[in-house]
């Protein structure tokens, strides 16, 4: 029973130790972590907007606005969500013109796509089919649209319009 007993409060001691170092190490990345995420988005923002940009904004909704050396809007960029992905969601930031419907490109900021087939959402050769598409009227081919679908990864292709499509939302 003394064994038993040694080997419990043993166990608890380690276990304890174990779980104030791992809420040291989160203190002290949470921050630098948070900023690494802030720049990926800033960065983001900046590498989807259209030609001509030479300042982007960011406004209190999360919108970015890029404006030309004269001020006049040139562009938008704002992130765009869909739930629906085969990983999860897929999260994008999509760059649009300053009609706020004509799409110029995107990136991706969070996927869990499958390695080889959902993640060639990444590709410049599927990521091209959007530019100069209204971000309303995105579809795959397969449901009556214009963009051809990554092959056996038609649930993530969905998935890009429909985030595009609710960046575009936001926007309106």
């Amino acid at each position: 029973m003394k064994k038993i007993i040694g080997l419990v409060v043993s166990l608890t001691v380690i276990a304890g130790v174990c779980a104030a170092v791992l809420a040291y190490v989160n203190t002290i990345t949470k921050e630098p972590i948070a900023a690494m995420l802030v720049q990926k988005t800033v960065d983001a923002a900046r590498a989807v907007m259209p030609a001509g940009v030479a300042d982007v904004a960011e406004t209190d909704g999360g919108v970015f606005v890029g404006k030309s050396a004269d001020g006049t809007v040139v562009g938008y960029a704002v992130t765009g969500a869909d739930a629906g992905g085969y990983g999860g969601d897929v999260v994008l930031m999509v760059g649009f013109q300053a009609d706020r419907k004509t799409v110029v490109c995107y990136k991706t900021l969070a996927a869990a796509e499958t390695p080889g087939l959902g993640m060639k959402l990444n590709t410049p050769e599927f990521q091209a089919q959007f530019g100069g598409k209204d971000a309303t009227t995105l579809k795959v081919k397969k449901d009556g649209g214009e963009i051809e679908a990554i092959t056996a990864a038609t649930i993530t292709s969905r998935a890009v319009c429909r985030a595009i499509a609710a960046a575009a939302a936001k926007l309106r």
